[in-house]
C-alpha cells in the first residue's frame, strides 16, 4: 500500500518514539514531538503506541491514497478533510482507495499527527525510524517530505481499533506552568535570580524548531563570571546563554554544550512543550525529583484509563 503527497505541508517528518543511547556518538534522540499524542494515535489505529507516523508542523500535508487505509488524525486541531467531509479526531476513520486527504493549519498547538493502521514503512537506523533533519538520516530519506514521495504502509497485522472513552482527550492538555527540577548548574543562579526565572513570563520566540525553543522575557544570569566546559545535555534542559535569555533544549537539539543550565523540563511536560507554537507565552514551576516521577506515572495512569473497553 503507497500514499503518495501531494502538497507536503510547512514540515511534515516521519517519527516514533526516536533513538536513544547514542548522545555520546553526538546523535540527538529526534522522534515525535508530543510523544503522548504518538502514543494515543497508533493505539486508536490498531498499531504499536510507537509506531511510525507523520507528525504535521504547524500547516499539514495533502496526501492521496491508492488502497483503502485505516487512519487517526490527533493532535493539535486542524482542519482536516477528506473529500468534501471533514475528518474528526482521534478517531478511527476508513479512507478508501483514490481519496485524498487534505489537511490545513493547526489553531490550538503546533503539531498534529496522521498514523495509519500498520504504520509506515521505511527503514530503521540506529533501531528508530524517527527522521533526523540536520543529520540526514532516519525517517523518509533523512527530510521533511516533499511533493512527488511516495510512502510506503506497512502490513497490517492486527486491525484492532479502539475507542476513547467520553471526554477522555480533557486532560491532555494544561494551561498551568510548565514544572522543571534544578538544573545541573542551578547553584551558579542566586535565589533572587531562580525566583526571578519562575516568577516572569516568557515568550515562545520565532526562532524556534525542534532543537530548542528560545524564550523572550526577563534575562536571568548566573552569578559572577564563569566559564563551563562543555558537558552533557539532557532533554528538556533550559540553558542561559550570555543575553539571559533561555532555550529549552528539545527533541533535536545537540547533546552537548556550554551554556549553564538552570533548569530542566520534566518528563512528563515535555509533550507540552512539543506543542508550544512562536508567541505562546511560558511560565515554569519548581517541583522535586520526586514529585516529577509521581507526575510521569500519573500520566501513564491517565494513558491506561483514556480507552473504551
Amino acid at each position: 500500500m503507497t500514499i503518495r503527497v501531494i502538497k507536503p505541508g510547512l514540515s511534515t517528518t516521519v517519527q516514533d518514539r526516536g533513538r536513544y543511547g547514542f548522545a555520546h556518538l553526538g546523535i540527538s534522540p529526534a522522534g515525535a514531538a508530543d510523544t503522548v499524542l504518538l502514543r494515543i494515535a497508533n493505539l486508536l489505529a490498531g498499531n504499536d503506541e510507537y509506531a511510525p507516523l507523520l507528525e504535521m508542523t504547524l500547516l499539514g500535508p495533502t496526501l492521496s491514497f491508492d488502497e483503502p487505509a485505516v487512519v487517526v488524525l490527533g493532535g493539535a486541531s486542524c482542519e482536516c478533510k477528506l473529500g468534501a467531509d471533514e475528518v474528526p479526531a482521534n478517531q478511527a476513520i476508513e479512507v478508501p482507495a483514490g481519496s485524498v486527504l487534505q489537511c490545513g493549519s493547526t489553531t490550538n498547538g503546533a503539531r498534529s499527527y496522521l498514523a495509519v493502521q500498520g504504520g509506515f514503512d521505511v527503514p530503521l537506523v540506529m533501531g528508530s525510524a524517527s527522521t533526523d533533519v540536520r543529520g540526514r538520516f532516519g525517517g523518509f530519506e533523512g527530510r521533511r517530505l516533499q511533493s512527488g514521495d511516495v510512502l510506503k504502509i506497512r502490513p497490517d497485522v492486527t486491525r484492532r481499533v479502539r475507542r476513547l472513552r467520553v471526554g477522555a482527550m480533557e486532560g491532555v492538555r494544561s494551561s498551568g506552568p510548565l514544572r522543571v527540577t534544578k538544573g545541573a548548574q542551578h547553584d551558579w543562579f542566586s535565589a533572587e535570580m531562580f525566583s526571578r526565572f519562575l516568577s516572569s513570563p516568557y515568550a515562545v520566540s520565532e526562532q524556534s524548531d525542534r532543537a530548542g525553543l528560545r524564550l523572550r522575557g526577563e534575562p536571568v544570569s548566573p552569578l559572577g563570571k564563569k566559564q563551563l566546559l562543555t558537558d552533557g545535555i539532557p532533554l528538556g534542559a533550559i540553558q542561559v546563554p550570555q543575553d539571559g535569555q533561555p532555550i529549552i533544549l528539545f527533541v533535536d537539539q545537540q547533546t552537548t554544550g556550554g551554556y549553564p543550565k538552570i533548569a530542566n523540563v520534566i518528563a512528563a511536560d515535555m509533550h507540552r512543550v512539543g506543542q508550544l507554537r512562536p508567541r505562546d507565552e511560558v511560565r515554569f514551576a519548581d517541583v522535586s525529583t520526586a514529585e516529577a516521577v509521581e507526575a510521569l506515572r500519573a500520566q501513564e495512569r491517565w494513558l491506561q484509563g483514556i480507552f473504551a473497553t
